[in-house]
């Protein structure tokens, strides 16, 4: 009886580790491809960076090249590109 004890205690500890922020992880990134507006740069699964034109329910127009749009399906999408702060430039040492 006491080791069906343990097992429940570390299947449960196991599921509080590993299951719930992977659930969280993934309602995040649902909720992102979801807000995602025109005019966004986005990031592929496939490492592809576009620019949204036009949204659907399921699917979206994005810009890969100037004047190229191509459709894809909205679960494509990895990230939106973030802009990164630009680091002031160190004075060089002397030499």
């Amino acid at each position: 009886m006491g080791a069906l004890i343990v097992i429940i205690v570390v299947v449960g500890l196991a599921w509080l580790l590993f299951g719930v922020p992977a659930r969280r992880r993934s309602r995040a990134h649902s909720a992102m491809q979801d807000s995602v507006v025109v005019g966004d740069e986005v990031i592929t699964a496939g490492g592809l960076h576009a620019v949204v034109r036009e949204l659907g329910d399921r699917e979206l127009k994005v810009e890969i090249a100037p004047n190229v749009i191509a459709t894809l399906d909205r679960r494509a999408i990895a990230a939106v590109a973030q802009d990164e702060p630009s680091e002031p430039e160190s004075p060089a040492a002397p030499s």
